[in-house]
């Protein structure tokens, strides 16, 4: 496959200062998939709230609420953070926007009250 020759921008256009790597916010918007950094490497922390990886799944749990009896550990193991706990009862509930299907809640629920199914696309 031959690389393609990708025009860095200037340090006057960009906000990361002409470095190497260029990571700053705006020119990670633009980057098409075939030039985002090798292995993935995230170098902003706090960003994976911008990025929905939902749509990656092949499994989707839902939380049956009649029987969640609030324990928390679907959310203390979910790798994602996409279980959040419900102000008006206490209750969990998954966000599926990011939510990618690697069924940890379903396998340490001791109450078995998150049934899952396979994701139709």
């Amino acid at each position: 496959m031959a690389k393609k020759n990708i025009k860095k921008k200037s340090s006057k256009e960009c906000s990361c200062g002409g470095k190497k790597e260029c990571t700053c916010e705006s020119s990670q918007k633009s980057k098409p998939l075939s030039v985002i950094t090798k292995g993935a490497v995230i170098f902003e922390p706090g960003s994976t709230k911008k990025y929905k990886t939902g749509e990656w799944r092949t499994f989707k749990p839902t939380i049956d609420l009649a029987r969640c009896i609030k324990c928390g550990r679907c959310w203390m193991v979910c790798p994602d953070a996409a279980i959040n706990q419900r102000k008006e009862d206490g209750k969990f509930e998954i966000n599926h926007d990011y939510c990618k299907g690697c069924l940890l809640c379903t396998k340490e629920c001791p109450v078995k009250c998150i049934p899952y199914v396979v994701e139709e696309k």
